[in-house]
């Protein structure tokens, strides 16, 4: 191990410890100065995963987050300089975290937080034209062969617990009303995506979630239609359709070779 591999894992150990051969230019303790810094750089992650799961933070309350998320830190050092993109595997953690088992609702509304922090950032892309689409749903023989890429920032979370709820009573001033109507064991899935400057979070019926995850695999669009009647014979594909191209999520068009937006 060379000397700043030692420093990278001292930084995050469970136990304090100086790594060594360090100095300081004044002739103080390096010890001191090292846990000051150390601390410094374990507060920065904590702060970076409190900013990035605001409502994970507020179902379990600020103490116990922070203890949660230190224990994460120094399990999982950010892979990445951009700070605001760490939280990821933090999902995972909490599912195995023993203090947290039984809220098993916790995990995916982590990952939906996630989610929403990674559409945020991802690409742009152009929407296919509205007309595009009127045009293709007229075309009996393409439609069926149609395949479309969707926005970078689509993100899909199909959860047995009702996460887009428990978020959603999250964004009002006074959740705690909210809360009590809702029934956590209820399966919900959601859409994730950035609208222009603004990332949405939908509800969405599984059948819908099962077309989606399908479009975005690449598959045609008769094939994830198909599919999606299979799961649920109520599935409306007008509506679904509909909301995709409201939010943009369409972001290209192929047909028979040839691509359109």
């Amino acid at each position: 191990m060379n000397a700043r591999q030692a420093f990278a894992e001292a930084l995050l150990a469970a136990e304090p410890v100086c790594p060594p051969g360090l100095t300081t230019w004044n002739g103080s303790a390096p010890e001191k100065r090292f846990a000051v810094y150390r601390n410094t750089v374990t507060v920065g992650l904590v702060d970076a995963l409190a900013d990035s799961f605001p409502v994970t933070l507020q179902l379990v309350g600020e103490d116990f987050f922070r203890a949660m998320a230190r224990e994460f830190a120094r399990q999982t050092p950010p892979r990445s300089p951009v700070l605001a993109l760490y939280g990821d595997g933090f999902a995972e953690f909490i599912e195995a975290f023993p203090p947290v088992a039984a809220l098993s609702y916790l995990a995916d509304l982590a990952r939906l937080e996630l989610m929403r922090v990674q559409a945020w950032h991802a690409a742009d892309a152009a929407a296919v034209a509205a007309e595009t689409i009127v045009r293709l749903l007229d075309d009996a023989a393409a439609l069926p062969q149609a395949r479309f890429t969707l926005h970078p920032s689509v993100r899909l979370l199909r959860s047995r617990h009702a996460v887009v709820s428990l978020w959603a009573a999250h964004q009002s001033e006074a959740p705690s009303s909210s809360l009590a109507t809702i029934d956590t064991a209820s399966a919900e899935s959601a859409l994730v995506l950035r609208n222009g400057l603004e990332v949405e979070i939908s509800v969405i019926d599984e059948a819908a979630a099962i077309f989606i995850e399908l479009l975005q695999q690449g598959r045609a669009f008769g094939l994830a239609a198909g599919q999606a009647l299979d799961a649920d014979s109520r599935f409306d594909l007008a509506q679904t359709l509909g909301l995709l191209v409201r939010s943009g999520a369409l972001a290209d068009l192929t047909i028979s070779g040839s691509t359109t937006s």
